[in-house]
């Protein structure tokens, strides 16, 4: 069953639900359950391996980076494949008050594919590890926990569709200005979101016509403009208000983007605020 992400994510926000049962499982190769059913509908996050989960008679291929729900007491069929492995984790979770009668988790089967997040897969360790401690405040800890797993689960997926790619771009530029003035690099941004870098450069090359490198310049470079005819800062310390630790190489990369140097910048402007053209990108 093919899921929109937006209206998933709308209805676990508007309904209420609780972990009811964290487990791991493995399996070795070869190895198949038939007949199986649950009385919670629940999530399989494959960690290792390759499994096929039939619900209902509905086919999912499982391997790391695809994430499958089933509903309660559906009729479940399961095989392991190839010659390794088979590690998941199994998040039951129980519907505390009657869901809307236009969707219902509990009699729905999806499959969702949010890549190989880094994050998700640390969020649902940290899940695995709360989930065996005792305690009031551990059980409080885990139904938080289930829910960022989720947020996290959700943004994946949203980011890996071509139907999240301006919600991306907007999610990664809006981070770029305000963080502009921190140590930021490509792959740093990439990570953050759980995407590869390639993914991010099509995405900005998209919506602005440059790499996430070059936007990231042309911002910090407008930002010094701003700063160098709002005071009598040394341009040293306006080049590591943007971002730069090396006055020299900021200096080269203004000189390069507008044809003068930051000083130079400064005083033409400054004496002739009209005259003075320039090559910035404006973003």
């Amino acid at each position: 069953m093919k899921i929109d992400i937006n209206k998933l994510a709308e209805h676990f926000a508007q309904t209420s639900f609780q972990v009811e049962q964290v487990s791991r499982y493995s399996q070795e190769p070869g190895r198949f359950c038939n007949g199986y059913t649950e009385a919670f509908p629940g999530f399989v996050f494959p960690l290792r391996g390759e499994a096929e989960f039939v619900f209902n008679g509905t086919p999912y291929l499982l391997t790391p980076g695809n994430v499958v729900h089933g509903g309660a007491n559906m009729k479940l069929d399961r095989k392991v494949i190839g010659n390794d492995r088979w590690e998941y984790l199994l998040i039951h979770y129980r519907l505390c008050i009657p869901e809307p009668p236009s969707f219902s988790l509990q009699k729905t089967h999806f499959q969702l594919s949010p890549g190989q997040s880094p994050r998700l897969m640390e969020l649902l360790k940290l899940l695995w590890r709360l989930s065996r401690q005792p305690g009031g405040i551990t059980a409080f800890q885990t139904e938080t926990l289930f829910r960022r797993v989720l947020e996290e689960l959700f943004i994946c997926v949203r980011n890996q569709s071509n139907d999240g790619d301006q919600a991306l771009f907007e999610q990664i530029s809006n981070y770029i200005h305000e963080h502009y003035m921190d140590a930021l690099t490509v792959r740093a941004l990439a990570e953050q979101n759980d995407i590869n870098e390639n993914r991010l450069f099509y995405v900005f090359k998209k919506y602005t016509g440059m790499g996430p490198g070059n936007y990231l310049m042309a911002y910090r470079l407008n930002q010094a403009k701003d700063s160098l005819l709002a005071s009598d800062a040394p341009i040293g310390e306006v080049a590591t208000c943007v971002g730069y630790a090396d006055a020299l190489y900021f200096s080269r990369l203004f000189r390069k983007q507008f044809g003068v140097s930051p000083g130079e910048f400064r005083i033409k402007l400054r004496n002739n605020p009209y005259g003075f053209q320039d090559g910035s990108i404006h973003i």
